[in-house]
């Protein structure tokens, strides 16, 4: 019988006949606290001993006197104790990680946490992206930078962590891309390892395909926000560790499941392949496993040096390196926990016959629901029980965040997170956020007051916001006035206008020689006056120019296109914005057009021009600015 059942049935008997006197001890929430409180595991890889049951009760007798003369609430009995532990039990994928004591994440620390919805916009040009970076790096160190190329740095480096997402919506992006939505998979490649049954493997996935749930860009950041602890112990490096990929148990199986809860509260790594012993040195050797298997299994295809069976021992017991890393997966697309190498193989027969291989391993980082592979590897794992995986696919500062996010040193309070949504008003804010647009609310996150939560339609599980996740928005005016937008989304985000601001144009007009502080502003009136004031062009395309030619190619390959859109090609009004009143004018040239045969343009015609763009400028146009 598994260790689990042997501590589950009969303690589940006692507590059912002394309910003030004992409580139900499952592996998952009494090693989790155990952890949490004591920073250490509560049970051991052992039969049940009646000493490991008297911690675990005098543990429970500890919270219950907290619950009632701290909290002051009503708990009847240690089975509400027991309720508590299992609700706030973080090895759960659908509750908020919650605590009891300053080491860990409490409820009060997240909502201290107050979220940031806010929607940066303006006319095209003004700067939204950039401020967005600023107001990101912000947001999560609680200041940025000054110098641009130490912001940009730093962006690039909470980007490569994943503790900043940018998207882009636009007018087909769905609820499916943003949140979850169903991905086929093919066969049972998610339930299936090429793994280690008495002789070396299981078999492939099945034919044909299925609908697998799949988180969206806002699910995953949200679940990274939601399990951090704080930035723990940023010293852990990589370096030129080797990473593996390695499965225990296989995923989907119940009746496996027990062996990663082993491998975690042992503190190693099992591996299957069979009952055989590989202490001896001749298996530092390939050739020394294939004739192992060859004698134990004589009536099985013979097997080679790229058989399963005998390069995953040969991985695990060769190339495996103390200091070495290894990612532990749940299924091909998620992965469950990172630990590090410390010590060599080991044989340890069991009773099944199988599973008797290990590694020691202190464990890192856990999250029993999985998290999708794409955070730390550019590619799906594959059905083999262990590899290398390959360093330019691999997400170095993101497995690093991972790792120090759940070390002994964590703060305890939840680092932030940052969504950012260029060009938000592009999509239909109703169809992508749907149901959790409610969620948002400050008030509404986890932990919050008024905390809500709701069930995905996909995935079937509850889904709440955390506090430590900001969601920054950019939305250019010239494309929907702010009237236009979703009301829903207009309750639940502040703005920030992001006007054009002609005096940062200084040095920029030293360079070029052209007084680009007096062309901005000057033109932004003459299309206010003609226009709106939402149709304004932006700093943003003058900051970079270093000559008048630069000046010019802007003018006549962005500006000058720009507001012939913006008045539906009515060239007379762009010639008007551009100060171009004469028939020779600076930036365009206008040429009467002759009526053909038949119209008589005299008797009330209207007079047609063709325009054109002058090549080159008139030497004077800019004189007007000066």
């Amino acid at each position: 019988m598994p260790y689990r059942d042997m501590r589950t049935i009969p303690t589940t008997l006692l507590a059912l006949a002394l309910p003030a006197r004992a409580i139900v001890v499952r592996y998952q929430p009494i090693h989790a606290v155990g952890m949490r409180l004591l920073h250490r595991s509560l049970l051991k890889n052992a039969p049940f001993s009646a000493e490991e049951y008297d911690e675990i009760l005098s543990l429970s007798e500890e919270i219950l006197k907290v619950m009632r003369e701290d909290w002051r609430w009503r708990p009847r009995d240690l089975w509400d104790v027991q309720g508590f532990i299992w609700a706030t039990y973080n090895g759960s994928e659908n509750e908020l990680e919650k605590t009891i004591q300053g080491e860990t994440l409490s409820i009060e620390s997240r909502a201290a946490a107050v979220p940031t919805n806010r929607i940066l916009y303006g006319p095209p040009g003004t700067g939204k992206t950039y401020a967005t970076a600023r107001e990101a790096v912000a947001l999560c160190n609680g200041r940025a930078p000054e110098h641009p190329r130490e912001l940009r740095e730093e962006y690039d480096r909470l980007v490569a962590s994943g503790r900043i997402e940018f998207v882009t919506f636009h007018q087909s992006f769905s609820y499916e891309e943003f949140v979850e939505g169903l991905r086929p998979h093919q066969g049972n490649e998610d339930s299936v390892d090429l793994d280690e049954g008495a002789s070396g493997a299981r078999g492939g996935p099945s034919a044909g395909f299925r609908l697998v749930p799949e988180p969206g860009i806002f699910r995953r950041i949200t679940r990274r926000a939601q399990t951090s602890t704080g930035p723990g112990n940023s010293q852990f490096k990589i370096g030129d560790r080797q990473v593996f990929k390695m499965s225990i148990g296989e995923a989907s199986n119940p009746d496996d499941s027990y062996l990663f809860e082993e491998a975690l509260e042992g503190s190693y790594a099992l591996l299957g392949f069979g009952n055989m012993d590989w202490t001896d040195g001749r298996f530092e050797k390939r050739e020394a496993f294939i004739e192992a298997w060859k004698q134990a299994y004589p009536d099985e295809p013979e097997p080679n040096a790229m058989s399963g069976r005998v390069q995953c021992p040969y991985i695990f017991r060769n190339w495996m390196k103390e200091g070495d890393l290894i990612v532990v997966s749940k299924g091909n697309s998620l992965f469950r926990a990172i630990g590090v190498v410390t010590d060599q193989y080991q044989y340890v027969p069991r009773e099944s016959g199988n599973y008797s291989h290990r590694r020691g391993v202190r464990w890192l980082w856990s999250d029993r629901a999985g998290v999708p592979v794409e955070e730390i590897y550019a590619r799906g794992f594959s059905m083999r029980s262990i590899y290398l995986l390959t360093r330019e696919d691999l997400n170095v500062p993101a497995l690093e965040r991972y790792i120090a996010s759940q070390q002994l040193d964590a703060s305890g309070v939840p680092e932030s997170f940052v969504l950012i949504i260029d060009e938000i008003n592009r999509a239909n804010i109703s169809k992508v956020f749907g149901e959790l647009i409610t969620l948002l609310e400050a008030d509404k996150r986890l932990g919050a007051e008024n905390q809500l939560t709701i069930r995905l339609p996909y995935s079937r599980e509850m889904f709440g916001v955390p506090a430590n996740l900001h969601i920054v928005g950019t939305m250019n005016t010239a494309d929907r006035s702010i009237a236009l937008l979703d009301t829903a989304l207009r309750r639940r985000f502040e703005f920030r206008e992001l006007m054009p601001d002609p005096t940062v144009l200084v040095d920029a007009s030293q360079r070029t020689q052209v007084n680009l502080v007096k062309l901005l502003k000057t033109l932004n009136e003459r299309i206010e006056y003609l226009f709106d004031r939402e149709h304004q062009i932006g700093h943003a395309y003058f900051m970079s120019c270093k000559s008048r030619s630069e000046v010019d190619a802007v003018m006549r390959n962005k500006v000058i296109p720009l507001l012939a859109e913006y008045f539906y090609e009515d060239w007379s009004k762009v010639a008007v914005a551009l100060g171009d009143t004469e028939n020779e004018g600076q930036f365009l040239e206008r040429a009467a057009l002759i009526a053909p045969i038949g119209i008589n343009a005299d008797e009330g015609g209207e007079q047609r021009y063709r325009w054109s763009v002058k090549t080159p400028f008139s030497d004077s146009c800019y004189d007007q600015f000066r």
